[in-house]
């Protein structure tokens, strides 16, 4: 036989092997796909796909140029991860109202739910047992029977915001994420605040705000390398670990402090007060089954979620809210005479003015457009295979929707960039989507506590216009300064505050 057709005989077999197996795994990353009618999308590298075209902040711009280039719904390849980016309402409302059956689920959250350990809360429940009996005791909580009942709280809760106001208004946002917090305390565990160093508040605002400043949730590298949770924290890069951990701290004061609280309230003279919590307690200690270590981690999840739902996002809008008055002095002039023409100069408006109050109701609804308080939603799973405009879209797919585009789109909202509420006043937009059925989330998993949220803002807005003056600082020569158009990344979204100091 010749032996040179059996070719030479490589001098450095383990070498070949390695050079050989990195071969075989780029034509793994690069190999087209089994369907070939994918959604368009960015061309990505190998084994990387499209992972480093992803910035840290402000994912929502780059998923909104994205679509405008390539359509409504887009493919994008995070690692081996596929995802499917969805920029339109139609598109959102067509896969994840009409086909929630598929694309209820929660990818896994590596980062937020095994390192933070809040994978128990309802926003990154897997849709199944759990979160089906989660939910059904949010919706018994805010049956607009039940919710009536919260008023009393928002009210006096109102009145102290507008208090701290007066006292200190460059703390605005302080006095906003204690109003959400207070109220939904009183709420959830029958606590009163009393206090803006109040243990529970502070505790559960750190878990939260951390999660919020995470960045997207299920974005994270560990989140894709669930193998990297081993990461020293020690080691270079292990900075995460280190975030996560305090992370994990606060969430687990803000899930165990109150509850422990209410419970032992039962064995005390007075009892526990009426309140979500209790409720819950009572109910399954008057079961046959009792309350077992799993009935209480379920109830401690469940409260801590009512404050994770709730203060962040209340006090977001908030801001957005005190932005666009300052930078729009002729709309809070006109919410200043509605107000005025409806309501008058002696009492507060309450929750039965809101019907008269269509201008206000106009500003609310811009607010939330302007600058949706969870740019992008809580990423969904497509639990199975499945189809969208003859596209396929893979089992496992990360479905994110992509808010912030669904609220700039032109043909919706002309001129998106402005803040104009007259948009939602002329007769010829009657039909005109309202923003809040899209900034609270799609399906099943729409926010339960959404009504609250909104009545909530509601009352400050309403609050705030008829008793304050909002304007734009003075610098040192007397000339106004109009604050930057720029809002916080992340998973909450708010303008960002920028304090001015006159010289006296």
């Amino acid at each position: 036989m010749d032996t040179a057709l059996l070719g030479r005989v490589p001098d450095n077999p383990p070498a070949i092997l390695l050079v050989s197996l990195l071969i075989c795994i780029i034509l793994y990353a690069c190999w087209p796909a089994k369907y070939p009618r994918l959604p368009p999308g960015p061309r990505g590298l190998p084994v990387l796909g499209n992972a480093l075209q992803i910035p840290r902040e402000h994912q929502e711009k780059v998923f909104f140029k994205w679509g405008q280039q390539y359509g409504e719904i887009v493919y994008a390849r995070l690692f081996r991860t596929p995802a499917i980016i969805i920029n339109s309402l139609q598109a959102a409302r067509d896969l994840l109202e009409k086909q929630s059956a598929n694309y209820s689920d929660r990818p896994s959250f590596t980062l937020i739910g095994d390192l933070m350990d809040m994978h128990g809360l309802l926003p990154f429940l897997p849709y199944g047992p759990r979160f089906r009996k989660a939910r059904k005791w949010f919706y018994s909580a805010f049956h607009p029977q039940v919710a009536v009942k919260y008023q009393t709280f928002q009210r006096r809760e109102a009145n102290i915001v507008l208090d701290g106001l007066l006292q200190d208004p460059a703390a605005y946002s302080k006095h906003f994420t204690r109003f959400g917090a207070a109220v939904l305390m009183e709420v959830t565990y029958g606590h009163q605040v009393t206090t803006d160093n109040d243990l529970f508040v502070r505790a559960a605002h750190d878990a939260m705000s951390g999660i919020a400043n995470a960045g997207s949730a299920g974005g994270g590298l560990v989140d894709f390398f669930p193998v990297l949770k081993y990461y020293p924290s020690w080691m270079p890069g292990g900075g995460f670990q280190t975030y996560a951990q305090k992370v994990y701290e606060s969430g687990q004061t803000m899930r165990n402090a109150p509850y422990d609280m209410v419970k032992e309230r039962f064995s005390s003279a007075t009892g526990a007060r009426p309140c979500f919590t209790s409720n819950l307690i009572e109910e399954h200690l008057c079961s046959d089954g009792g309350l077992s270590p799993q009935d209480e981690q379920d109830i401690k999840d469940a409260a801590g979620t009512f404050y994770a739902a709730g203060a962040e996002t209340l006090d977001a809008v908030m801001n957005t809210f005190i932005l666009a008055m300052v930078r729009h002095p002729e709309v809070f002039r006109k919410a200043r005479e509605e107000m005025d023409r409806v309501v008058g100069s002696d009492r507060l408006p309450d929750f039965d003015d809101r019907a008269s109050l269509p201008y206000l109701n106009c500003v609310i609804k811009e607010v939330y457009r302007w600058n949706p308080p969870g740019p992008l939603a809580i990423p969904h799973a497509a639990t199975n295979e499945g189809e969208y405009c003859g596209y396929h879209i893979p089992a496992g797919s990360m479905v994110i929707p992509n808010i912030w585009a669904m609220c700039r789109c032109g043909d919706t909202y002309p001129l998106p960039d402005m803040f104009n509420p007259e948009r939602f006043m002329s007769k010829f937009n009657e039909d005109l989507i309202d923003p809040k059925s899209v900034v609270f989330g799609f399906g099943r998993r729409i926010c339960p506590g959404k009504d609250f949220a909104d009545s909530s803002a509601y009352l400050l807005m309403s609050n705030i216009i008829a008793t304050m003056d909002i304007a734009k600082a003075l610098d040192r020569d007397g000339l106004e300064i109009t604050p930057p158009l720029e809002f916080t990344s992340g998973m909450q979204s708010k303008a960002v505050q920028v304090f001015y100091y006159a010289e006296v």
